[in-house]
């Protein structure tokens, strides 16, 4: 699937987190990500190797054993990476499942 912007590829996005499970494991590694840049920017410098271990190690676990599908972030990084900090923020504020509903059950589209 060719998007061609963010809003575009929300959709997809939200597609590939249908299950609640997949979702948490993303709000946990990037809530874990975040954490771990504050204190290596705080405290030491070294600890910025636990950013994108934490980030992408839980998101791509959820998606490989929960989800059972390929990480958007292979076909679209950026994007992807944008779209996970949107879904934290829609979970952080309680937001996302009225979002899924908005959206509606889409098929799910590879977006690569």
């Amino acid at each position: 699937m060719n998007c061609r912007n963010l809003e575009e590829f929300w959709p997809v996005y939200v597609n590939h987190h249908s299950k609640r499970a997949t979702r948490r494991w993303h709000f946990i590694g990037t809530l874990c990500s975040i954490l771990c840049l504050i204190y290596s920017l705080l405290f030491t410098r070294w600890f910025l190797i636990f950013v994108p271990l934490f980030g992408y190690g839980l998101a791509w676990y959820s998606h490989f054993f929960v989800e059972g599908n390929t990480p958007a972030t292979f076909g679209h990084p950026i994007w992807s990476l944008l779209c996970d900090f949107r879904m934290f923020g829609l979970m952080l504020t309680g937001q996302m499942d009225r979002e899924i509903k908005r959206l509606g059950k889409r098929p799910i589209l590879q977006p690569y």
